[in-house]
């Protein structure tokens, strides 16, 4: 397969652009990355992986004004929504409750697919990180490297590790496409062996393997979820009325948690650090 001018084998390891554009929920307006405007396939990876709506996960408006707007600046891209999922629910029941299909249905754009993150060809990817934590290589959709660009959409939350805030947006949000058969731990449905040693640092790594190939962040900030443990998907919502977007994923999400006066994630620094030393 020839590489396209956006593909990794090509693609500086520069951090992209670090402006982050802030907009209130019903002003949003997203802005498409360089990377999307020619390319000819284009990967949308949103926070879609429990059978329960925002703030929990992504709600179908900020995910209509993403796709509507790729589609208005390059007509003829193929765009794909991949996710995997934390349930015991299967994805294509999450797209039903969640609305993905009525979202399909409305927009009745034939170059619009979902797939299973689980259920696709995988690469194993190296760790650009001087100093990988635990994974040197991660296994994920092969297709990352096939497409022309890639954008995460996560929600805004904070649950509670070891009594330690974890903040979950935008490159939390890629845990979503590491097969969990490869990763599983005591529950089939999770990713447990990414919680060791702990979630942030292992997003070290997760950024290291494959973060760094996204060329785009959104964080729905419309409403906060706030747990009072580590459960992702029972807590408080929070009212903020914000959407967060940029082509850095951690400009974005540092600038979600500051924002939303959640604890500044502790794994941003720690990764900005390491990343001057790939480029």
């Amino acid at each position: 397969m020839t590489a396209s001018p956006n593909s990794p084998s090509q693609k500086s390891h520069r951090p992209a652009s670090s402006r982050v554009s802030t907009s209130q929920t019903q002003d949003f307006c997203y802005q498409p990355p360089a990377a999307a405007l020619q390319g000819k396939h284009i990967l949308i990876k949103p926070n879609l992986g429990y059978p329960i709506g925002p703030p929990v996960t992504i709600s179908m408006g900020v995910l209509r004004q993403v796709i509507t707007a790729l589609r208005a600046a390059n007509p003829q891209a193929q765009i794909t929504i991949i996710e995997g999922v934390c349930s015991k629910v299967s994805l294509e029941e999450i797209a039903q409750i969640n609305g993905l299909h009525d979202l399909f249905e409305e927009l009745q754009d034939n170059h619009l697919n979902l797939l299973n993150a689980d259920e696709l060809p995988l690469k194993e990817y190296t760790n650009l990180s001087p100093a990988p934590i635990r994974f040197k290589t991660m296994w994920a959709p092969a297709m990352l490297e096939e497409v022309d660009c890639r954008i995460s959409i996560g929600a805004l939350k904070q649950t509670l590790l070891k009594g330690e805030p974890l903040i979950s947006a935008s490159l939390k949000n890629l845990y979503g496409l590491f097969p969990r058969a490869k990763y599983k731990a005591r529950s089939p449905n999770s990713r447990g062996q990414l919680h060791r040693p702990s979630v942030p640092l292992v997003l070290q790594d997760v950024y290291g393997c494959i973060g760094h190939l996204f060329d785009g962040a959104v964080v729905d900030g419309d409403r906060q979820f706030l747990s009072k443990d580590w459960k992702p998907d029972k807590g408080e919502s929070i009212a903020l009325g914000k959407v967060f977007q940029g082509e850095d994923l951690l400009a974005v999400d540092q600038e979600a948690c500051r924002q939303g006066n959640f604890p500044m994630a502790n794994y941003l620094a720690p990764i900005t650090q390491l990343r001057q030393y790939w480029t």
